[in-house]
């Protein structure tokens, strides 16, 4: 009987490959039984390596059948066979990367939910907002547990540009998701970019209404980010009004959906300012300020403002939206911590020097305290480079 051409060469050392680092043959052992600590290194490679010896016996055989004695041709333990093989090799090797690299086991594999990491970045990462850093923790936390929420959680993050809104929500998207802002269970949307022209409103209600329903659709847990919320058409706003809305949950069968809407927001800032700064007169830590200090001034203050719908929308009068967070206004250290961050993100050296340059580099206000960096630290990165040799 005329024989196959033998497989390449290549072939037999890719499926052997393990065999340098397994010693022994096994016998009738299972290989992924051994006195090796279980998990370890040499573990995973002697089960492999012992795979690979059988895997490759089995082809041969069925190659070349003239060459196998009976015992080689045998199923082996269990009822081995080709296709067995291969997914007992894959099984070993998967539980060996998941080892050391985090494994989707169950559920959507695009969210990751790290409250650690959370929490973690916005106690390291974010400077000057205690306020921030404890509300978003302990509300999205909070949501994110609930076997079945209500509505959808709506957070309304305000401040001076460059205190950190952008910077919280990509925290969120990198913390929830795996893909972090490029998901696609994240969307986000910037008003003056996504929905420029009112007199396309109507288009604009159809295209937000696709995007919200389909990922909705597509994802257990949903997170979606309005930019620059102020600038929102009354017509969208309108539009997100269900969205937000409390519902009824069926029968407790399974979990609810998830979502998250986030609004950013320069609206109400000045407040924020004015009640920071009398603070710091007083003589008092900002780090004291809570949030019955400031929740109902802001709201006054969105609320009564006529250069924006946001605060005469039903998100705010029909209380859909679940907090304002306040972000204060940044003061010469933080932007000095910024300086650094920006160093070290970029593997740039730095000195105590290199970081006061950078923070006298900004605009402080008011005129007469020079407290407040009125862009707080949003061009920092971009400074650096004014420094370097």
């Amino acid at each position: 009987m005329p024989r196959g051409p033998r497989p390449p060469l290549w072939l037999g050392l890719l499926l052997l490959l393990p065999l340098a680092a397994a010693p022994g043959h096994g016998g009738a052992e299972r290989p992924w039984e051994g006195t090796d600590e279980p998990g370890s290194a040499r573990a995973w490679l002697r089960a492999a390596g012992a795979l690979s010896r059988r895997y490759w016996t089995l082809f041969s055989c069925q190659l070349w059948p003239d060459d196998c004695d009976e015992a080689d041709a045998a199923a082996g333990p269990g009822g081995w066979s080709l296709p067995g093989l291969g997914q007992r090799y894959l099984d070993i090797l998967t539980t060996w990367y998941c080892g050391f690299q985090d494994c989707c086991t169950g559920g959507d594999c695009r969210i990751s939910n790290n409250f650690p990491g959370l929490e973690s970045n916005l106690s390291v990462r974010l400077h000057g907002q205690h306020l921030a850093r404890e509300l978003v923790l302990r509300t999205v936390r909070g949501y994110l547990e609930m076997p079945w929420p209500e509505k959808a959680l709506a957070l309304s993050f305000h401040g001076w540009s460059g205190t950190g809104k952008n910077f919280v929500a990509r925290m969120l998207a990198e913390n929830l998701y795996r893909d972090g802002l490029r998901s696609d269970c994240v969307k986000m949307f910037i008003a003056t970019f996504h929905f420029p022209h009112p007199t396309y409103v109507d288009l604009y209600q159809e295209q937000l209404t696709s995007q919200i329903q389909g990922t909705q659709q597509r994802c257990p847990q949903s997170l979606f980010i309005f930019d620059e919320a102020e600038k929102l058409h009354p017509g969208l706003l309108e539009l997100l009004g269900p969205h937000l809305e409390r519902h009824a949950t069926e029968g407790h069968s399974t979990e609810s959906a998830r979502n998250i809407f986030l609004f950013l927001s320069n609206l109400g800032g000045n407040v924020v300012n004015e009640v920071v700064l009398t603070w710091l007169k007083a003589g008092r830590p900002r780090e004291e300020i809570t949030m019955e200090d400031l929740e109902p001034r802001l709201r006054a203050e969105i609320m009564g403002s006529t250069d924006s719908g946001f605060g005469h929308s039903r998100l705010v009068k029909e209380d859909l939206i679940d907090v304002f967070v306040p972000f204060l206004p940044l003061e010469y250290r933080h932007v000095r911590l910024c300086a650094r961050d920006a160093f070290l993100s970029q593997e740039l050296p730095h000195t105590e020097e290199s970081l006061d340059e950078i923070a006298k580099m900004m605009t402080y206000v008011p005129k007469e305290e020079q407290l407040f960096s009125s862009q707080g630290c949003k061009s920092v990165p971009q400074r650096i480079t004014y420094i370097l040799p």
